[in-house]
This record gives C-alpha cells, structure tokens and sequence, in this order.
C-alpha cells in the first residue's frame, strides 16, 4: 500500500507539465523543432539537408521533403549493420519491427535510447498519470501488471543489439521499480511462440493479484479466456477480484468491448492510447470519451496533410496552430530517434483545438487491421495473384473484410472474389492466397499461426455483374469508381453479400 502510494503521487505530478503543453502548444512544438535539429546537425542526414541553416518551419519544409520508409530504408539497413551517426548522433541498436512496406515484409523503425525513454517510456508512464487524475482512488500498485507484449529477435550487430516489436524492446528495457510488479518475467513475454507464449502467459499469471493490463484487445481477450478455462472461472473477476484497468491501443476496441463485458461483468475501466513503433502519439485523457489528448512533449514534431494533398508530387502540410476541427489529416513526424518528415500511414481528426485532442480515422490507404495484421492492398494483389496462378483463375474485382471473433469463433477475412475463370479448386485457392499472405505480411503471419488470432480467410465466389451492381446501386458506374478493395469494417461487404443473396 506504501508503494502505491508514494507511486500514485509521482504520477500525478506528471499531470501538472501536462498542463504546461497544453496551455503553450505552439510553443512547445517550435522549441521541440529547433532542439531536434541543433542535435542532429552533424549527422549524415543533417549534412545533407544543411540542418544548421535551418531556422524557420518554411526552411525545414524547403530542406527536406516528406518521407515514407522507403526514403530511410536504405539508411536503416547500414544501421542494423552497426553503422552510427547517420540518422541521429547518438548509439541506435535497438530496431522495432513492423508491418512491411510495398517491397517489404516487415519494415525496422530505429529506437535511440531518448525516444525509448523519452518518448515511449514517458509515455507509458503518463498513461497511467492520467488514469489516476481521472480516478484517485485507483490502488494499481496493490497488485500487478499484466503486459502482454512481443517477441524479440536478437540480429547480428552486437551483443545488446537487437530488434523485435516494440513492446519487447520496451520489457527487455524495463527499469526495475517496473520490472518489480509486471507479470509475466521476461522469459515469458518475450517469447517467440504465440500458442506456448499464451499457455504460458495464462498458466504464471492466473495465481497473481493482477490489477491492471496493457496488450492489443485481440491477443489479450485470448489469455483471459485461457485464463479462465484453466481456472475453471466463469468471470475474470473471480479470478483477479482486483482488476480494474484495461489500457489498451493497436486496433479498434470497439468490436471486442461486448466480449470483454461477457468476461468482466462487473466492469472495468477501460483506457486508450495511441502509440506506434515510430512513437507514442496520444493518450485518452477522461474516463468518458474515446478520444485523446496529443502528446506535445515526447521529443516528437508534427505535421499535418490534407488528405487532398496527399497524392501531389509536393504536398502541402500544416502545423498544429494551422489544423482544423473534424478533418481528415495524415501525420508526418520528426523525432528522437531520428525520423525526419516521416509519414506513418495514419490519418487522424481533431475533436478539440484546446487542448488537441485527436482520434484516428484510419489509414492513408485502404486495409484491414482489425487484429492487428495491418494487410494493404499491394499485399492483396500479390496473394490474389499468387493463387490465380496456382489454381488457373482470373479475377473481374474483389473485396474484403474483417469478420470479428465472436465467443465462439476466432476472427477472419472474408473475401468476396468475381471470377472471370474460376480457380480449379476455391479450397486451394484460400490456402494459397492464405499462404502468400504470411509470407509477405509479418504481422498476418503472426496472426494465423496455428489459427490463434485469425482463422483461414472465408472466400465467396460471386455471380458475375455482381459489383457492377453494387457500383450502379451506388451511382459510380464509369469514370474512376471502384469497388474499394480492403476496408476495416463490413458495411461494403455486408451491402455487396446483400446483393448476392438477391441474385441466388
């Protein structure tokens, strides 16, 4: 009780710089702008883009253009080689691994030892800085953490040198008073092995006083079912009477908040944040609304695309004091870990101006990300390609979708596909798409195997004509309508098996 205590009250003085940023903003982000570039000015990057004659926002939007991963790649990879100084001036040997780009099956953000700290650490704590301003009689402390993190994979540059998901370069880098009430140890949550890793997770924590959990909804809402099945537990509260806190971020948790109240009847609290491999972002600030409060002070400079600015050869971005209310933005970041104009792939929306409050809308492309897989359209098309060769098909157009996991079922994709040929054989077809799926998608692997998270895609061959229809009962025919070709949610799929049902 003394700790939590004495933890709580450090905590709540976080709140009081919260506050600062929030009042200054502008300010906060100018000052940010300048600090990162004075520290990079003698690296590679800040000899090549002059970063010392850098003195206004105009010069640093001149000086370098917006970036995706492919402008960094090449960079990147000679720092998994052990070379430094290139992108930031201090040691990075730590490499987050993501979702992959077009080329790429998994893309590695570089984490430098002040975005670690300053930005993903700050940020975890702040999250909980925030939920005890909202709740000061939380008791967090009295009990311990559940984290349910990735795996990490050691690469050869050194021997503290290694990359992984971000959560598992978080744990292995815990500071002790952390380490002292998170649960699993180590050598469980960092596990490869997703089926032993859960086993595991769920066999060394039922026994614990487990007070709050961090984790992406879909792979948590896995272990507490586990949980209660080796209990024999109808209701997580009978196995952890203490639990009050859920923070979560990765995907949407709003198709997995029914299933969570069927495991936790008698309610927890539930807290949101939004942080990536490349940094933590947001953070929800209220009990009662889903939406959060940008972080202005985690070493991380933002910038803001018009979404109609997106697809020109130079786009124009926006700061923060020139945003609008409930526009669609994509976010460019620079940071502390030495990314410079980097466009996430996120598109977001403010719903408060004072303070910035934000809530993501989406991607900057289409795709499914409902488990955490992040499936984009170049990886569809290869897959589907895949397949056709295989089995002899060709395809008019296609769409897809998540269905949600149920308290029955796990979750999958359902793909609606019109045939111009049909495949020898719709069963080899989905194995195959399935199979070239993993191969090129890291997070989709990790999510099918031994169907734990995602179970074999469903696909429906339709009649022909059957997404002119849905175009024509859309009013799209001609021009530059299509049918889009991944989307998070079932509302076009929904709308097009309506159809099809007509039809047959």
């Amino acid at each position: 009780m003394a700790l939590n205590t004495v933890l709580s009250w450090i905590m709540r003085k976080r709140v009081h710089q919260i506050e600062l940023f929030k009042k200054y903003p502008h300010e906060v982000q100018k000052e940010l702008l300048d600090k990162l570039l004075h520290q990079a000015r003698y690296t590679e990057w800040g000899k090549r883009y002059d970063f010392q004659n850098i003195k206004t926002l105009a010069d640093f939007k001149s000086a370098l253009p917006l970036q995706d991963y492919e402008g960094f790649k090449d960079d990147i990879l000679r720092m998994k080689e052990g070379k430094q100084n290139i992108l930031w001036p201090t040691e990075v040997k730590w490499f987050a691994k993501s979702s992959g780009t077009t080329s790429d099956k998994s893309k590695y953000i570089p984490v430098s030892r002040e975005s670690l700290e300053d930005c993903h650490y700050k940020g975890g704590k702040d999250l909980i800085s925030m939920y005890y301003n909202c709740n000061p009689n939380a008791n967090l402390y009295s009990g311990m953490s559940l984290v349910v993190g990735g795996s990490s994979t050691p690469i050869p540059i050194g021997e503290d040198s290694y990359s992984g998901d971000l959560s598992a370069i978080i744990i292995k880098n815990l500071p002790f008073w952390v380490e002292y009430r998170r649960v699993p140890d180590s050598s469980v949550a960092l596990m490869d092995k997703w089926e032993e890793k859960i086993e595991r997770m769920a066999s060394s924590t039922m026994n614990e006083d487990v007070t709050n959990i961090t984790g992406v909804p879909s792979w948590t809402l896995l272990i507490l079912k586990r949980v209660l099945e080796l209990k024999g537990a109808k209701h997580i509260h009978e196995v952890w009477p203490n639990l009050e806190l859920f923070m979560h971020g990765g995907v949407n948790f709003a198709p997995y908040k029914e299933q969570y109240s069927q495991l936790i009847p008698n309610g927890i609290n539930y807290f949101q944040s939004y942080n990536a491999s490349e940094g933590f972002f947001g953070i929800q600030d209220s009990l009662n609304t889903d939406d959060m409060l940008l972080m202005l002070d985690y070493g991380i400079f933002y910038e803001f695309i018009p979404m109609e600015e997106l697809d020109k050869e130079n786009p124009a971005s926006l700061s923060l004091a020139e945003v609008e209310l409930n526009t669609n933005y994509a976010i460019a970041i620079t940071t502390n870990g030495g990314l410079w104009r980097y466009l996430i792939g996120d598109t977001i929306a403010f719903t408060s101006l004072q303070p910035y409050r934000i809530k993501i809308t989406g991607r900057t492309k289409h795709f499914i990300n409902a488990f955490g897989e992040e499936v984009i359209i170049d990886n569809a098309e290869k897959a589907l390609m895949h397949a056709c060769q295989i089995t002899d098909a060709a395809i008019n157009d296609y769409t897809a979708a998540p269905v949600y996991m149920s308290s029955e079922t796990q979750g999958a994709h359902q793909w609606i596909i019109e045939f111009e040929n049909e495949p020898s054989s719709l069963d080899v077809f989905t194995k195959e798409m399935d199979k070239k799926l993993q191969e090129i998608n890291s997070d989709y692997e990790a999510k099918r195997t031994n169907n734990l998270s995602l179970k074999l895609p469903e696909v429906i061959s339709a009649p022909k004509g059957t997404f002119y229809q849905w175009l024509k009962n859309k009013n799209k025919l001609g021009g530059q309508h299509k049918v889009p070709r991944l989307a998070n949610d079932r509302k076009i799929v929904d709308e097009i098996l309506g159809i099809i049902t007509v039809t047959v």
